[in-house]
C-alpha cells in the first residue's frame, strides 16, 4: 500500500523528534522556524506566492508576493495565504518566518493529532501531582517514508524532486541528519544533503537559508 506524501511541514516535524519518546531533536523555537519556511516552500511549489525582486537584498530581505488568493484546502498553508494577503505591508521572508513561527509548531502538532497521524498520551507522576504529556506517531511508516526518501536521495537512487530536495535543505539546516539513523558520516551526509538541496529552485534555495539565517540569530540570542 502507497502512503500518502504528507505536507513538507509534516514531514519535518516528524524527522524532528524520536520515534519512540517523542521529545524533539532540536529546540522547539527552531524547529517553528523550520516548518514556516516549509509552509512557504509549499506555497511556492504550488504556485502560491513569489518572491520579490532580487535587486540587492539578501536572500531573507525578499518581498513575499501572492499569486493567487484562493485557499488551498490545508488549513495552516491558508492561514499563511491570509497573512501574507491581508497583512499591513508586504512581509519580507524573514519577518514571515518569524511571525509565523511564533505558534506553528503546536499548530502543526494539533493538525497531525487530528489527522491521527500523531497519538496524545497523557501520564501523571507524583501521585497525580505533575502530569507529562507526549505525542507518539500512531504509524511509524510516516518517518520511516521520509527518512528512506533521503536515503534514496543520498545514495543517488532517486532524482532530487521538488519536495524530496526541499526536505533534505531544511534538515541540514536543522541539523537532523544525525537522526536520520542512516549510518553515515553525519558531516559529509550534511554536505551532500546540502548539495542537494542547491539544486533546487533559487526561490527555494533563498527559503532555506532564510531558515538558516534565523536559527543562527535564535542560537546567537540564547548566548547573549
Amino acid at each position: 500500500m502507497s502512503v500518502p506524501r504528507l505536507p513538507l511541514r509534516d514531514e519535518l516535524f516528524l524527522l524532528g523528534h524520536n520515534d519512540d519518546t517523542g521529545r524533539p531533536h532540536v529546540h522547539r523555537r527552531a524547529l517553528a522556524l523550520g516548518l514556516a519556511g516549509a509552509v512557504l516552500i509549499d506555497l511556492f511549489l504550488a504556485g502560491r506566492i513569489v518572491l520579490g525582486p532580487t535587486g540587492d537584498r539578501p536572500a531573507g530581505a525578499r518581498w513575499l508576493r501572492l499569486h493567487g488568493e484562493n485557499p488551498v484546502g490545508d488549513l495552516i498553508a491558508d492561514t499563511a495565504i491570509a497573512v501574507i494577503h491581508h497583512g499591513h505591508t508586504t512581509p519580507t521572508t524573514n519577518a514571515f518566518l518569524r511571525s509565523f513561527a511564533g505558534d506553528l509548531y503546536e499548530r502543526t502538532r494539533g493538525g497531525l493529532v487530528a489527522a491521527g497521524v500523531l497519538r496524545h498520551h497523557a501520564r501523571r507522576r507524583l501521585g497525580g501531582l505533575a502530569r507529562t504529556d507526549t505525542y507518539l506517531a500512531t504509524d511509524t511508516k510516516w518517518s520511516v517514508v521520509a527518512r528512506a526518501r533521503l536515503r534514496f536521495l543520498a545514495e543517488g537512487r532517486e532524482p532530487p524532486v521538488d519536495h524530496s530536495a526541499a526536505l533534505a535543505g531544511l534538515v541540514a539546516a536543522l541539523g537532523l541528519t544525525a537522526h536520520l539513523y542512516l549510518n553515515d558520516d553525519t558531516a559529509v551526509l550534511t554536505e551532500r544533503l546540502k548539495t542537494i538541496a542547491d539544486q533546487h529552485y533559487r526561490p527555494v534555495r533563498e527559503i532555506t537559508a532564510a531558515v538558516d539565517a534565523a536559527i543562527g540569530d535564535l542560537a546567537t540570542a540564547t548566548y547573549r
